[in-house]
């Protein structure tokens, strides 16, 4: 699957200078919302997901909202498995929605987009394991964290790419003068 094809035919690839919600500057910046509000795409890239962990015996799949809730639900819909979602708290921490239910011992796999620092996705990760699950993968549309995440369990990927990201007081975009938009 050309999932960077995907990107691109649904204007989901943005270039520019954008500031990405890890703190850091990067010319590129991947809008997965805007891929995956068609539903043919998503269901594809959920399938194409959902078969790096087949074999793994999910009982559930996880995501950040707002960016993994579709995702999740997709991944899940192609495994056979149940469809949570993690949200922000006052605090900054994430907690599955009240009744969305997980068994002590159940397998899941978490998802996100685009993992860049894996700091959403770990607190989707955190707020399962809370509830009892036993994490058995991490999937992602897109790595661009350039090898530099591992979560202990298989991370897998559709797509790596390699793009620079620059702390704001490095960022060459920003000596260029181009401006930034948040992203």
């Amino acid at each position: 699957m050309d999932v960077l094809g995907l990107y691109r035919k649904t204007g989901a690839l943005l270039e520019g200078h954008f500031l990405l919600r890890s703190g850091l500057h990067s010319p590129l910046f991947l809008q997965s919302a805007a891929l995956l509000q068609h539903p043919l795409y998503a269901e594809a890239v959920g399938e194409a997901l959902g078969r790096l962990f087949e074999e793994e015996g999910v009982d559930f799949v996880v995501g950040p909202a707002l960016g993994g809730v579709v995702l999740s639900f997709v991944v899940a819909r192609a495994l056979g498995a149940r469809a949570l979602f993690a949200e922000k708290t006052p605090s900054g921490e994430m907690t599955l929605r009240k009744g969305l239910t997980v068994n002590p011992g159940d397998r899941f796999l978490a998802v996100e987009d685009v993992v860049t620092t894996g700091e959403s996705v770990r607190k989707a990760i955190r707020a399962a394991e809370e509830r009892g699950g036993v994490l058995v993968g991490v999937g992602t549309i897109v790595d661009r964290s350039g090898g530099k995440v591992a979560f202990g369990v298989p991370f897998k990927a559709l797509a790596r790419l390699e793009v620079p990201q620059y702390p704001p007081e490095a960022c060459p975009l920003c000596r260029a003068g181009l401006p930034l938009e948040e992203v």
